[in-house]
Formats: structure tokens, C-alpha cells, sequence
């Protein structure tokens, strides 16, 4: 797995940073983790950009940085990963502007993510999420039909 790491499969690259951070095989550590998924998150990993969003949003192993969360949610989220658009909705309900006001601050952009949340995969946790947030901020269901 390193070999293929090594030559930019980014794959490998996700794989060998959940090994570091689970210290499967290798010595835990954190800053390599986030160095493997980083590289697999730049070339296009879902799963990599949204474990980076994930620790720049909580300032985890790296410091916290919204634009920087932002950043790895925005493509991760156009991927169809269903955390990645609960997360968006959640800060674009926050009323915080995404990716430096790529995404504007609205109810209407947040329903956007968390219909596709909901309707991705069918999973019955993140529509129950997804009206739960839609009922927090009083917008009616019929804003998150497709």
C-alpha cells in the first residue's frame, strides 16, 4: 500500500492515512494521517476531503480554519457525500458564507445540500437530520423536493 501511496494512487493515499491515524500496521500518527489524506483529498477523494474538512472545522490535529473546512466540504459535498452536505447546510445555516461567499449564506443554499443529503442514499438518519434542521430553522419540507 505504501509503494502505491508513494506513487500518487489516491486510494492507497486515503487507506495509508486511515492506517496512521488508527495505527494499523504503522505507528499512530496523526500528522502523517493528515499528510496521506491531504494529498488523496487534493486529487479528488470525497472521503479524504471530507475527514480533512472534518478536522480544520474542529481545529483536530490541525488549527482550526473555517475556509480551509469549507474548502474540502464544497467538492466533497458535489461528490455526493452525504456528511459533507449535512456539514454545508449546517454552516450555511449558521449564516457563515462558504468557500469565500462561493456559496452564500441562505436558507435556500442550505435546504439545497440537505435534499441531496437526504435523497443521495435513501438513509433514513440523514433525511430524519435533514427535516430536523428544516423544522430548527421553520422552512417547509417542500424546499428540499427535488
Amino acid at each position: 500500500m505504501r509503494l502505491a501511496a508513494d506513487h500518487g494512487f489516491a486510494n492507497a493515499q486515503t487507506s495509508l492515512g486511515d492506517c496512521y491515524a488508527q495505527g494499523r500496521g504503522v505507528p499512530q500518527d496523526y500528522s502523517a494521517a493528515v499528510r496521506w489524506w491531504r494529498l488523496a483529498a487534493e486529487q479528488g477523494v470525497a472521503k479524504s476531503q471530507f475527514i480533512i474538512a472534518q478536522l480544520y472545522s474542529a481545529g483536530v490535529v490541525v488549527p482550526q480554519n473555517d475556509s480551509e473546512a469549507a474548502h474540502f466540504f464544497c467538492p466533497a459535498s458535489e461528490q455526493g457525500h452525504v456528511g459533507a452536505q449535512l456539514m454545508l447546510a449546517k454552516i450555511l445555516f449558521a449564516g457563515e458564507p462558504v468557500a469565500g461567499d462561493v456559496l452564500p449564506a441562505a436558507p435556500g443554499e442550505a435546504a439545497r445540500f440537505l435534499a441531496q443529503a437526504a435523497q443521495q442514499t435513501g438513509d433514513g438518519a440523514s433525511q430524519f437530520e435533514a427535516l430536523a434542521l428544516l423544522n430548527v430553522h421553520a422552512l417547509e419540507p417542500d424546499v428540499v423536493k427535488a
